[in-house]
Formats: structure tokens, C-alpha cells, sequence
């Protein structure tokens, strides 16, 4: 009979104090709150909410970019493009001169959801953030962008600076 490991045989990770576990948690929840409105409403993914917003917000991308963009996995990108195209949310164009290349756009049907949505989004941001002050939010966004060039220059494996 063998025993299990005991755990203090190995390492340990405190994920309350693990900055990915951290913003990880934090972000599904968040983004569930909002999406219990977007999804019962309008029978919306959240991988299909933010392909809309994305497109919304920058037209005329393609599905590969609109994955950078969200820095969501293609394969979670192509399904929601493809409910969307089906339920007539989206609109994909060909490129002329490389028919392999399509561009995406929101359809009409899909600008009258995103018009619904992103005030909520915005309002529910709004009482996200209601009880910090503007210099908190200001730090606040500072830090995410920082963040996000830190994880950049981490993921190419160049040393931090300062």
C-alpha cells in the first residue's frame, strides 16, 4: 500500500497572493456579473460579447486579430464568430485580392445589441468603481497598463526594467 505525499513535501503556491490566480478570479467575476444581463437578455457567450465589442469598437478585423486583440484563444474566437455569423450579428467580407483573408464586421442586428449593451457595461463599471476616488482610478489604470507591459516583456523573456 502506498501512502499520498504529504503536502509540505512540496512546493507551495498561496494562490490569495498570486497575481494571476488574483486578476483570474477577479476578471470571471466581473465579468460574469455583467454578462448575467447580456447573456439571459440576448442569449449571448461571453466569447461572443467580447468578439462584438472588439468589433464594435475597431471594425473590419479579422478573426486572428480580433484573438490578439482579446488575447483570447482562436479556437474560442472561431466558435463565437461562427454563432454570431449564424445568428446574423456579424458580417464576414472577403478580401479581394486573398479570398483566404475575411474581414468581420457587426451586422445591423449586431450594432442593435451593442448599443443595448454597452451603456449597461459602462453603467455597471460605473458602480464597479463608484466608491473610488478619481486619483484611485487613475493609479488603478496605470497599474493595469503597466502590467501589461511587464507580462509583455515577460512572455519575450527580456529582463524587467527598474
Amino acid at each position: 500500500m502506498t501512502t499520498a505525499p504529504s503536502a509540505a513535501d512540496h512546493a507551495t503556491l498561496d494562490l490569495e497572493h498570486f497575481l494571476p490566480y488574483r486578476l483570474s478570479v477577479l476578471s470571471n467575476r466581473i465579468s460574469s456579473a455583467i454578462a448575467r444581463e447580456y447573456s439571459t437578455r440576448f442569449g449571448l457567450a461571453v466569447t461572443e460579447w467580447r468578439v462584438m465589442a472588439i468589433l464594435g469598437r475597431y471594425p473590419g478585423l479579422s478573426a486572428n486579430q480580433v484573438a490578439q486583440r482579446t488575447a483570447m484563444d482562436k479556437v474560442a474566437v472561431s466558435r463565437a464568430v461562427a454563432r454570431l455569423l449564424e445568428a446574423g450579428r456579424i458580417e464576414r467580407e472577403f478580401d479581394e485580392d486573398d479570398r483566404r483573408r475575411s474581414v468581420l464586421r457587426l451586422s445591423a442586428a449586431g450594432y442593435a445589441i451593442y448599443d443595448q449593451i454597452v451603456p449597461q457595461a459602462l453603467q455597471f463599471e460605473r458602480r464597479l468603481l463608484a466608491d473610488m476616488s478619481e486619483n484611485e482610478r487613475h493609479c488603478l489604470f496605470d497599474l493595469l497598463d503597466r502590467l501589461d507591459e511587464l507580462e509583455l516583456r515577460a512572455e519575450e523573456g527580456a529582463p524587467a526594467a527598474g
